[in-house]
């Protein structure tokens, strides 16, 4: 049984904001499974609120990139083969160059955090558990990107990281995979102790290609978004 999302009841002030936090923090955590819908009458009634600041909340994240809207409720966007394609693109062409800026910029205390935050994944992967998994890997990411001064370079990876998050929860909860992620986060972490920005740009890079190849052995046959904007199957593309 799908166990329920449980929303906390909001206080005073500005109910669309908090609920808007609510949402996109569930999101963030993954507890949001793909294909799974939020409904705004019962969000609203979990809350003890009424419909319309729940509504708003979820059209805003529609309108940033987090939901699609059905007949039915809200729920993650599906990702074609091009969807998936442009976000590996542009992980490739982003998260290298941060991850040399934050190799020169992490402080003791940050690389602290960082070593702490792999050796919980690691333990997480022996363990077999995918939520902490999962956890400790955003700690990770968070951790080294907090380092990176380009504001708007790491707020844009940040904001883009929860867009992605139905491609990484594929491949962080799939156990095999998990020892691939954590070689790689040993490799970056190496880099970052060692100040050593090249070898950050070029295990970064290495890290998402590899997640690229492993979400695409674990995935079904994706859809292609075609010229008039309709999905087709990949096997049915000339």
């Amino acid at each position: 049984m799908t166990k329920p999302i449980e929303f906390k009841r909001v206080g005073e002030g500005n109910l669309r904001a908090q609920v808007y936090q609510q949402i996109r923090l569930t999101i963030q955590r993954g507890e949001l499974a793909p294909g799974r819908k939020l409904v705004d009458v019962d969000i609203a009634a979990q809350l003890g609120i009424s419909r319309m600041p729940v509504r708003d909340a979820l059209m805003q994240l529609v309108h940033e990139g987090y939901l699609v809207g059905t007949t039915r409720g809200f729920t993650l966007p599906t990702l074609t083969a091009t969807d998936v394609a442009n976000i590996f693109e542009v992980r490739r062409l982003l998260e290298p160059r941060a991850a040399a800026h934050a190799a020169r910029t992490l402080d003791a205390a940050g690389l602290e955090t960082l070593t702490a935050a792999l050796q919980e994944a690691e333990a997480a992967a022996a363990a077999g558990d995918a939520d902490h998994f999962f956890q400790a890997n955003s700690a990770f990411r968070n951790c080294w990107l907090g380092a990176v001064e380009n504001d708007r370079l790491s707020q844009t990876i940040a904001r883009f990281a929860d867009h992605v998050l139905v491609v990484r929860l594929k491949t962080l909860s799939h156990q095999p995979t998990q020892a691939v992620i954590v070689a790689g986060m040993r490799a970056i972490h190496e880099a970052f102790v060692k100040r050593d920005a090249v070898a950050a740009y070029d295990r970064m890079t290495h890290f998402i290609q590899n997640a690229e190849e492993r979400f695409m052995r674990l995935s079904p046959p994706l859809q292609h978004s075609n010229d008039e904007g309709e999905n087709i199957p990949l096997q049915e593309r000339s």
